[in-house]
């Protein structure tokens, strides 16, 4: 008979009968995160196989064993138990193989995310392992996947059958050894660091997972309290988590690298990112939108920014590009080519340019294409000089039998009558 081993420990407090075992959660650590959030954006394709049994495969040890939890043992209704990977693994053309489903585990977020290809599809809240017993991190995959499995205590060996006591919920899915990914009868722990190691989910979240993915599914696990990313409209936002385990302490250095990796560091103030730093909620954070920025084709080193519905441009980058020198008069606030002048911007060190300038300093001028920000060189603008207005002395009368002046610079009409006269003669 199988008997995997999985963490459970409210399983472990029903059996004693006690609720005293049962780790309290701090409500500081309840904080509202972005796996709150719905991101069921399209539906996947699901593999319409059958499912196959066979034993399970035998669990690799790991490093750190969970002390009170076991992995569930087969249930006897007429229901596939165990899921097996095809031993021969059929060739993938390269499109299809970017398609495929991988799980992102981030236990800072305590959150899960499902990827078809590049793209998330789903995101559910978790409950991790508590920090005396973390989830460890790592690359797994789905080793096997058990419906309506038993939950085996590991120290008496007593057993609690499918159903609403079991600790594991109603889905089971190994990731090595004995941890996996489980349903829980304490929908309440989830989104708090509770278990012995396993990651509880929401019964209606693991019976959806379930079903989308396969044996062998890639499943990554990281801690990361800094999650920065870049939604469909360009937006960068980002977020910072709690530090449940105490392993990442952050600096507003750690946080400006990884905005500078999305292009939108110079636009969020280090004094900004360290109250975000305090404050540790959860919250997102919308920064601005981003564009890869080409000029007349060639693609510049730094990102056209729009930030707050104005649209900010690399002044030096440009000037390289188009050929022009430029010069910054920093108390005037004032970028100077050589074709003339405009308000700029210094962005922690970097010069920057509103779009609606770039013709007079640079001329250039473009727009949003796609996802890029395109610019062109344009003519040059023709300037007219201004006409100058004699001065009218208001105290003098107006003569109007005065002939009109003449302008020198047209032909005589009479003149050139006398002259085509002339020529006829």
């Amino acid at each position: 008979m199988l008997k995997n081993i999985c963490a459970g420990l409210v399983g472990a407090a029903l059996l004693t009968g006690s609720m005293g075992t049962y780790e309290v959660v701090d409500a500081a650590a309840s904080v509202p995160t972005f796996a709150d959030m719905s991101v069921q954006v399209k539906e996947p394709a699901v593999s319409a196989e059958p499912v196959k049994t066979e034993s399970a495969v035998p669990a690799e040890t790991v490093n750190q064993q969970p002390a009170q939890e076991s992995a569930p043992q087969a249930a006897s209704q007429n229901v596939p138990a165990v899921e097996s990977k095809p031993e021969v693994p059929a060739a993938q053309d390269p499109e299809k193989k970017n398609q495929e489903m991988k799980i992102s585990i981030n236990l800072a977020a305590r959150s899960l995310a499902l990827f078809e290809g590049t793209e998330k599809i789903r995101l559910y809240p978790i409950g991790p392992g508590k920090a005396s017993t973390p989830t460890p991190v790592g690359y797994y995959k789905i080793r096997s996947k058990d419906v309506n499995p038993t939950w085996t205590d590991p120290s008496s060996g007593q057993s609690i059958g499918s159903g609403p006591d079991c600790p594991l919920g109603y889905r089971w899915m190994e990731i090595q050894g004995n941890y996996g990914i489980h349903g829980t009868n304490r929908p309440d722990s989830i989104g708090h660091y509770v278990s012995n190691g396993c990651i509880r989910m929401h019964e209606k979240d693991v019976e959806a997972l379930f079903d989308l993915v396969k044996i062998g599914t890639p499943v990554e696990i990281t801690y990361n309290r800094v999650v920065v990313e870049k939604m469909a409209d360009n937006t960068v936002v980002y977020y910072i988590y709690p530090d449940g385990y105490g392993w990442q302490k952050l600096s507003t250095d750690d946080v400006n690298k990884w905005l500078a990796g999305y292009g939108v560091a110079n636009f969020v103030s280090n004094e900004d990112i360290e109250e975000k730093i305090n404050a540790s909620d959860g919250e997102p954070t919308y920064i601005a939108k981003v564009y890869p920025l080409y000029v007349n084709g060639v693609k510049m080193k730094n990102n056209a920014v729009e930030q707050d519905g104005v649209m900010y441009l690399p002044a030096i980058d440009l000037a390289d590009a188009a050929h022009v020198n430029l010069g910054w008069d920093e108390k005037s606030q004032k970028l100077i080519s050589t074709l003339g002048t405009a308000a700029g911007l210094d962005k922690k060190d970097v010069l920057y340019c509103k779009a609606a300038d770039t013709r007079t300093l640079f001329n250039l001028a473009g727009a949003v294409e796609h996802t890029n920000f395109v610019m062109k060189s344009v003519a040059a603008e023709k300037k007219v000089a201004p006409v100058q207005n004699q001065p009218v002395d208001i105290a003098k009368p107006v003569d109007h039998d005065a002939a009109p002046a003449v302008n020198s610079a047209l032909p005589d009409k009479d003149n050139t009558t006398n002259n085509d006269t002339d020529k006829t003669k």
